[in-house]
């Protein structure tokens, strides 16, 4: 018997939900966002494999998305549904005598002292598909973190086992973007130091890492590097970590009282979730994209935690204060977090999509 970590990933989860809810759509090219208008500025929510055969991809403008495949399926996004399907499917992994971390709707970490987990991922696949419907890829590892990774490789409804043995000979020669926890921006940056693959970030020197980008995430990209990563799955519920708004604007906003205005009215539908969340903020975030797609986040911790619209608005409307309001603004978003121990501050971050 040995202690494994297993990742269990819902494959194209929200888009099998719809499947199943008209199965009509099998085997047809399905794009979720939005209100389901391609001719709306949003973006995907999620793409069908069949779309994503066509380079449709999750966070591309719906508009790009027609463009490529204008005899798509556009759907409207439907949270209640999606959290239904996700409740169905976790019920389903906690029959069976593991733990159970869910860390997303479509997504949870196994563990499990077994002596073959391959049984034990074929065994969860097919608890999943005869009770929901829905495939699940699984990857099996010594960690969370290679238990995560190894899930890609085994897209779509497989099983792929990632661990110390063959963490160099899969992981090795892949981009450093290919790691969990590592982006394209960081992964650029990561370049500039001639660091461009798995091993040579494995293999960096530490002070020229920590110098980079700090004592704690210049030694901790590293860390990943080498595939370590926490080994305790906790059955401790999942609660939401923050909630929040976004608006796209047909027409992009020029006025800085318009967009104060919006961002006040993002306040006040996140204050009633937080309201029935029933817990207090403790940090407020601001989206802002500007055109032609710049992206833009920042955030603050609040001066005490608090669930009143009014203090919430006050406070993203702070935040707005310091973004540089040089260009046409396409779409507001306003997020509040629940708790400092359970969130990480969200640093301010400028990407192109």
């Amino acid at each position: 018997m040995a202690d494994w970590v297993l990742h269990v990933d819902l494959d194209q989860f929200i888009a099998a939900v719809e499947v199943l809810r008209d199965p009509s759509l099998r085997g047809t090219p399905v794009v979720v966002g939005g209100n389901g208008d391609p001719a709306e500025r949003a973006v995907v929510a999620t793409a069908s494999y069949e779309a994503r055969a066509f380079g449709v991809h999750s966070g591309m403008p719906l508009r790009t998305a027609f463009k490529k495949l204008p005899d798509a399926v556009f759907l409207p996004v439907d949270h209640a549904l999606y959290e239904s399907a996700s409740a169905d499917v976790m019920a389903v992994l906690r029959s069976f005598p593991v733990v159970i971390e869910v860390v997303g709707w479509d997504e949870a970490f196994v563990g499990a002292s077994v002596t073959d987990p391959f049984e034990l991922a074929r065994s969860l696949q097919a608890a999943v598909l005869s009770a929901t419907g829905l495939h699940c890829s699984v990857g099996i590892g010594d960690n969370k973190l290679r238990a995560k990774l190894a899930t890609d490789f085994g897209k779509p409804a497989g099983v792929f086992q990632l661990v110390q043995a063959n963490w160099a000979e899969v992981m090795g020669h892949r981009p450093t973007s290919a790691l969990w926890g590592i982006g394209a921006k960081t992964a650029r940056k990561l370049a500039e130091l001639g660091l461009t693959t798995v091993t040579d970030l494995a293999t960096a020197d530490p002070g020229v890492l920590a110098a980079r980008f700090g004592p704690r995430m210049g030694p901790y990209f590293r860390t990943i590097a080498l595939g370590a990563g926490d080994t305790v799955v906790s059955a401790t519920p999942w609660v939401v970590k923050s909630r929040s708004h976004e608006k796209t604007f047909q027409q992009d906003l020029t006025s800085l009282d318009d967009i104060r205005r919006e961002v006040v009215a993002l306040a006040h539908e996140v204050a009633t979730d937080v309201v029935a969340e029933g817990r207090p903020a403790v940090r407020i975030g601001v989206k802002v994209r500007f055109a032609p797609f710049f992206t833009n986040v920042r955030s603050m911790k609040l001066p005490a935690p608090t669930s009143s619209a009014h203090a919430l608005a006050d406070a993203a409307l702070t935040v707005l204060a310091r973004f540089d309001h040089n260009r046409p603004v396409r779409l507001l978003g306003v997020r509040a977090e629940f708790s400092a121990d359970e969130v990480e501050p969200t640093p301010s971050s400028s990407t192109y999509e």
